[in-house]
């Protein structure tokens, strides 16, 4: 993931991965970060509404994106849903910046954003507060010395669990098998998520309605199937 000090949800300090930082931004991109960034952020200094939902006004649920990257994704899925209230964590600015351009063009009112890591945010939502939250292409860390910085562990497991509502859903895509066997072990081994797959197609072909990412499109190039994973919550 990305780089910089937060907190596990519980409050124990963890470390992030990665850069924040890429390209210059254009003037019209570094003019979003400082315009509507700050009229789309969450503000974890203060309490979070009782009811999510308040966020945004006139939504009949909410949902998250962890790491939206340029926001291809999330963007649409906003759009095609303007009664579902879209939250997305992205610390990467040059993601955001691609994003909130993106916002922008399509005038849209049922997103707001979290330019950090995501536990942080995480931490601070009420419990049973979001309907599903989607995980996509996150960084894999292929080194074995390097899988502690995968961001699914047990303890990001749990703060999907306290977070989501009965019957809400965790959807987690990748192109890295070993991920997948990764996350598969994590969330099955976790006593409220059960995996909804029921045939092989389940997991090998992406969701109704999605919509394409970037690294969804790398991944086909370089000739690399993808596996999409929906748990729910008990």
């Amino acid at each position: 993931m990305h780089s910089e000090r937060g907190d596990k949800p519980g409050g124990v300090a963890r470390a992030f991965f990665g850069r924040r930082k890429g390209k210059k931004l254009r003037a019209h991109q570094a003019g979003l970060i400082d315009t509507l960034l700050p009229r789309l952020a969450i503000d974890l200094t203060i309490p979070p509404p009782a009811d999510l939902r308040s966020l945004f006004g006139g939504v009949d649920d909410v949902r998250m994106e962890i790491g939206f990257g340029g926001g291809e994704h999330f963007v649409s899925e906003a759009e095609r849903h303007p009664r579902t209230g879209y939250i997305g964590a992205e610390p990467f600015v040059n993601g955001m910046a691609k994003a909130l351009a993106a916002i922008e063009a399509r005038d849209l009112g049922n997103i707001r954003l979290h330019h950090g890591d995501a536990a942080e945010l995480l931490a601070w939502l009420p419990a049973s507060s979001l309907a599903r939250v989607d995980l996509l292409y996150p960084d894999p860390w292929p080194k074995r010395r390097h899988w502690k910085r995968r961001f699914v562990q047990d303890e990001s497991v749990a703060a999907l669990a306290r977070v989501l509502k009965t019957g809400g859903e965790f959807r987690f895509a990748t192109d890295i098998s070993d991920y997948t066997a990764w996350t598969l072990v994590r969330l099955l081994r976790s006593r409220v998520f059960v995996w909804t797959a029921e045939r092989a197609d389940d997991w090998r072909l992406p969701w109704p309605g999605f919509d394409s990412t970037r690294y969804e499109a790398k991944a086909k190039r370089e000739g690399r199937r993808s596996s999409y994973l929906t748990f729910r919550k008990l």
